[in-house]
C-alpha cells in the first residue's frame, strides 16, 4: 500500500521527516512519543523473597529471638556439661532444646514452607530448617540450636544492613513536605500538596521546603538545594526564576506561583527514579540469583548422596555419621553470603551515588560504568557553563542594526537554545510588533521565517549554504560561536556569541584519563569554538559543525573501534545518541523532565566532575561485589571438602555460612563509607 504522508493542521508534515529518520537509525524510536507511562499499579521486588526492611521498633526487638534463644542454649549447656542437673534429662531436656530452638527456628521453617508454597522449593530456609532438624533427630540438640541461632543472629545483621543502605538510597524521600500555604485574597490556608492547582500561589516562611515546582513572584529569595544536588552554597533566586520542590526558603517569606502538577514535579520524577532503582539489577546481581535456583537443588542431591551412597561402598556404614556430615555440607552450602551481600553491595553503591548527587537508575548501570572506555561528551551545558554573552554585532553597512536585532530577537524567541537567552538579554525585551510569520526550526541548521513576504534566515553558516546564500567572510577565522543572518536572499552580517567553560571540567578530563577512559567532544558549534575548548581542556577527539545524524554516526564508529561509550548530553536534543549509547549520561537533570525520562545516570548539579566520580563509583562496587562472591566460594568450596570427608563439623559449617555472610555485609557496607 502507498503510504501517504500526515500533516498537522498548519500544514507541519509529521511523519517522514528528518528528525524521525534520525531517530530510527539510532534506535530510539520510542523517544519520538517521548517515554511511556508509568504502569503505576506495577510493583517491583528488590530482595530474594525475604524480608529485609526494618519495621518501626527498636533493634532490640528484632535480636529479641535471638537473646531468647540464646539464654535458654546456655542454660542447657550449662546444665549439660558446667553444672550438670539430675532432672535435667530425658524428655525435660529434649522440651528444653526444642524451646530454645523454636524462637529462631520457627520464622526460618515457616519461611521454608512459603517458599515451597510459591514453587520455590529449594531457598535457604529449607536448607537451614533440614539441617537443623536433622541435627535433632540424631540428638546433636545444641548443635540444632546453635546453628539456627547463628543464622538468625546474621540475619537480623543483614536486615540491619540492608536497611541502612536503603535508607541511604531514600533521603530523598523526606524532602518533600506534605502540606503547602496557599495564599488567596490576602488570606493564607494551609492544603494538601498534591491538593495544589497549577497558578496556585504558596507562601514559604524560613525554613520550610517547597512542595511543588513554581516561579518564584517575590523580587528575591535565597534557597538550600542541598537534597535536590548535594551542592552546600545558597542559590539565590530572583523574580520570575524557576524554583523547585524540595529547595528549603533560608530567610524571607517568598511567594512561588505553582507551574507544575504535584505528581510532575522534578522531585516527583526524581523519587521515582530513586525508588525504581534496585528493580534493574546488574548482570552479576541476576546471574547469583539464576545460579542460586540451580546450585541449591545440586546441593541437596549431593546431601542425599553422602547420606545414602557410602551405604554401599564402606564397610563399617554408621547411619547417623553420614547423616551429619550430610547436615553439615547443607548448611556449609546455604548461599546466603551470595545472595543477600552482592545486593547490598549495590545498594551501597547507588546509596553512595545519591548522597554525592548522582542518581543511578539501576545497579545494572553501575556495572556499565565500571567498564566505560569512552566519555562522549556535549559542549553546551557539560563543559561549558552555557551561558551565552553577545560579544559582537558585525552587519553589512546597508542594514540597520536596531531593525536587524529586533528580528534576530523575535526568530530566536521561537528557540529554548541558550543562544536565545543571550540575543535577547543584548537586544532586550522581545518587540511583539514584529511581522515575523511562518517560524520553523531546520534541525542542526537553525530557524527560518518570513518578514514581509521574505525569507529571513538566522543560525550557523550551513544554514546559509543550504540557501545558497553567499557571504564575504570566512567562518573558520572567527573563534567564537557566530550566528548568520540574511534576508531576502542576501547576507546581512553575523552576531557573535561566547560561552565560558565550567571551572571543573579541566579536572573532569584530568581524571577520566587517570581512569584510563577515552574523551570524545560533539558539538554542532563550529569547529573553531569545540577545537579550542578541547584544546583548552585537554579532551582527546573534538568535532565541531555536527547535525544530529553526524553525532549518531560519531558514537557507532566509536563503538565500533574503541569499546563502551558513555553519552553525556542534555538528554533532549541528543536522545538519539543517548539510545545508542551503553550509558546515557544527563548533566542538569533538574532543569529537564525529558533528561530524567530518557538518561540512565542523572547528575542533579551539572559538575562534570561528577562524571568520573560514577566511573569510579561503579568501579570500587565492582570490586567489593567480586570480592564478596570470591571469598563465599572459596571459602564454602574448602569447607564443603572438609564437610563431605568428615573433618568439618557444624560450627566450621557455621563460619562457613553465617560467618562468611557477615565478612561480606561488612565489606559491602564499606562501599557506604567510602569518600570519592
Amino acid at each position: 500500500m502507498e503510504h501517504k504522508h500526515i500533516y498537522d493542521g498548519q500544514g507541519k508534515q509529521l511523519c517522514c521527516t528528518q528528525t524521525e529518520k534520525i531517530y530510527n537509525q539510532a534506535g530510539a524510536q520510542r523517544l519520538i512519543q517521548g517515554a511511556p507511562a508509568q504502569d503505576q499499579a506495577h510493583s517491583h521486588s528488590d530482595d530474594d523473597g525475604h524480608d529485609h526492611s526494618v519495621a518501626e521498633g527498636s533493634t532490640l526487638k528484632l535480636f529479641l529471638p535471638a537473646i531468647i534463644s540464646f539464654v535458654l542454649l546456655i542454660g542447657a549447656i550449662a546444665m549439660d556439661n558446667w553444672v550438670p542437673q539430675e532432672w535435667f534429662k530425658g524428655w525435660i531436656r529434649i522440651i528444653w532444646y526444642v524451646l530454645a530452638y523454636i524462637p529462631v527456628g520457627f520464622p526460618v521453617i515457616k519461611d521454608a514452607l512459603k517458599s515451597i508454597g510459591k514453587g520455590e522449593i529449594f531457598s535457604e530456609f529449607l536448607l537451614m530448617s533440614i539441617a537443623t532438624i536433622g541435627a535433632f533427630a540424631i540428638k546433636e540438640y545444641p548443635e540444632g540450636v546453635a546453628v539456627m541461632l547463628f543464622y538468625a543472629v546474621g540475619e537480623v545483621f543483614q536486615t540491619l544492613a540492608v536497611s541502612r543502605a536503603k535508607s541511604n538510597i531514600k533521603v530523598l524521600l523526606d524532602q518533600r513536605p506534605d502540606e503547602v500555604t496557599i495564599v488567596e485574597a490576602n488570606s493564607s490556608r494551609v492544603i494538601k500538596a498534591e491538593a495544589a492547582a497549577i497558578g496556585d500561589v504558596i507562601q514559604l516562611k524560613p525554613g520550610e521546603k517547597l512542595g511543588l515546582d513554581g516561579e518564584l513572584i517575590s523580587d528575591t529569595a535565597s534557597f538550600n538545594t542541598a537534597a535536590l544536588t548535594g551542592e552546600s552554597k545558597p542559590d539565590t533566586k530572583t523574580k520570575g526564576e524557576v524554583v523547585l520542590a524540595g529547595m528549603i526558603n533560608m530567610n524571607t517569606v517568598s511567594l512561588v506561583k505553582v507551574t507544575t502538577a504535584y505528581q510532575d514535579s522534578k522531585l516527583s520524577k526524581i523519587l521515582e527514579l530513586v525508588q525504581n532503582a534496585t528493580s534493574q539489577k546488574a548482570p552479576t546481581e541476576l546471574f547469583i540469583r539464576k545460579f542460586a535456583k540451580i546450585y541449591t537443588p545440586i546441593v541437596v542431591l549431593l546431601a542425599i548422596a553422602i547420606c545414602l551412597l557410602p551405604y554401599f561402598f564402606v564397610g563399617q556404614y554408621v547411619f547417623s555419621d553420614w547423616l551429619y556430615r550430610a547436615l553439615v555440607f547443607l548448611v556449609i552450602s546455604c548461599p546466603c553470603a551470595l545472595v543477600i551481600s552482592i545486593p547490598l553491595g549495590y545498594f551501597g553503591g547507588i546509596g553512595a551515588a545519591s548522597r554525592n548527587g548522582i542518581l543511578f537508575k539501576g545497579s545494572n548501570f553501575l556495572d556499565a560504568m565500571a567498564a566505560i572506555q569512552n566519555v562522549v561528551m556535549d559542549k553546551t551545558g557539560t563543559m561549558t557553563e552555557g551561558v551565552f554573552k553577545v560579544q559582537e554585532v558585525r552587519l553589512e553597512p546597508d542594514f540597520d542594526e536596531a531593525t536587524i536585532l529586533k528580528l534576530v530577537n523575535k526568530i530566536e524567541s521561537h528557540s529554548s537554545h541558550p543562544v536565545a537567552t543571550a540575543i535577547r538579554e543584548y537586544a532586550g525585551e522581545v518587540d511583539e510588533s514584529v511581522n515575523l510569520t511562518d517560524v520553523e526550526e531546520i534541525p542542526g541548521h537553525g530557524l527560518k521565517g518570513s518578514v514581509d513576504g521574505k525569507v529571513f534566515l538566522v543560525g550557523n553558516f550551513k544554514l546559509l549554504d543550504k540557501f545558497n546564500i553567499s557571504y564575504t567572510i570566512d567562518p573558520n577565522t572567527i573563534v567564537y560561536t557566530t550566528i548568520a543572518i540574511a534576508l531576502d536572499n542576501r547576507f546581512v552580517g553575523y552576531i557573535t556569541i561566547a560561552d565560558s567553560i565550567k571551572e571543573d571540567s579541566a579536572q573532569t578530563i584530568q581524571l577520566l584519563h587517570k581512569l584510563g577512559v577515552k574523551a570524545t567532544m560533539l558539538s554542532g558549534d563550529k569547529s573553531t569554538v569545540v577545537t579550542y575548548v578541547a584544546k583548552e581542556l585537554g579532551i582527546d577527539k573534538a568535532y565541531g559543525d555536527l547535525l544530529p545524524e553526524d553525532k549518531v554516526n560519531k558514537v557507532k564508529e566509536i563503538k565500533a573501534i574503541g569499546g563502551s561509550v558513555a553519552f553525556v548530553g542534555d538528554g533532549v536534543n541528543d536522545a538519539p545518541v543517548v539510545a545508542l549509547s551503553d550509558v546515557g549520561i544527563a548533566m542538569g537533570g533538574l532543569g529537564s523532565d525529558a533528561t530524567i525520562e530518557t538518561a540512565d545516570v542523572v547528575i542533579q548539579d551539572d559538575k562534570p566532575s561528577k562524571i568520573p566520580m560514577a566511573i569510579n563509583i561503579g568501579k570500587q562496587t565492582k570490586k567489593v561485589v567480586y570480592q564478596n562472591i570470591g571469598l563465599a566460594f572459596v571459602v564454602k568450596g574448602v569447607v564443603l571438602i572438609l564437610g563431605a570427608g568428615g573433618l568439618a563439623t557444624m560450627w566450621e559449617a557455621v563460619f562457613a555460612d553465617v560467618g562468611v555472610s557477615l565478612i561480606a555485609i561488612l565489606n559491602a557496607i564499606r562501599i557506604q563509607k567510602m569518600k570519592f
